[in-house]
């Protein structure tokens, strides 16, 4: 999996893009928050689930369904998140089904349960793009060189094509006469 830190490059790289005509503030914030939310699922181990299970690390939190089902939440506070309710939903699905896209780049783990409940198949990208090192879970071990490595494999394929990303979408809204401002 990539880190809790680059998991929210994505609502980051669409926020700033965008601009806040588009994307609130408060919106871009539970964007960040709904990236780094399937992960919560690391407390399972606590609990005895084993890591394969529906219930395991990058399983049902992981999948499209969950973001869905999380978006449609916050396009039920899409008054509150300062956005109309189709595009607090557009842009929460996308945060969230981000984080276990991310995680199918990786070069370890035992894949991503993307289509819960229709299958518990755990999926990944092809083995060309699984270009992203796998973190480490836990503190301690992150707190290696092992864990140096992940952040330059994160600066490397998440970080810098967010950041194209956001600047292709800034260059576009400046030419189609929008604001400038993120």
């Amino acid at each position: 999996m990539p880190t809790v830190l680059s998991h929210p490059a994505v609502p980051l790289a669409l926020g700033v893009g965008l601009g806040r005509g588009v994307i609130a503030t408060r919106l871009l914030l539970a964007g960040v928050v709904v990236s780094a939310l399937p992960d919560l699922d690391v407390l399972a181990f606590q609990w005895g689930v084993p890591y394969g299970s529906a219930l395991g690390h990058r399983g049902f939190t992981h999948s499209l369904c969950m973001a869905a089902a999380v978006a449609l939440v916050g396009a039920a506070c899409s008054r509150w998140l300062g956005s109309a309710a189709a595009g607090t939903f557009a842009f929460l699905f996308s945060a969230m089904a981000s984080h276990g896209l991310l995680d199918t780049l990786t070069d370890g783990g035992r894949g991503v349960a993307l289509l819960w409940p229709w299958t518990g198949e755990r999926f990944f990208a092809p083995w060309a793009w699984r270009v992203i090192e796998v973190s480490p879970i836990g503190i301690t071990p992150f707190l290696s060189a092992r864990g140096l490595a992940v952040l330059e494999s994160e600066l490397r394929w998440i970080w810098l094509p967010a950041l194209a990303v956001s600047l292709i979408l800034v260059g576009a809204r400046r030419a189609l006469g929008g604001s400038t401002h993120p």
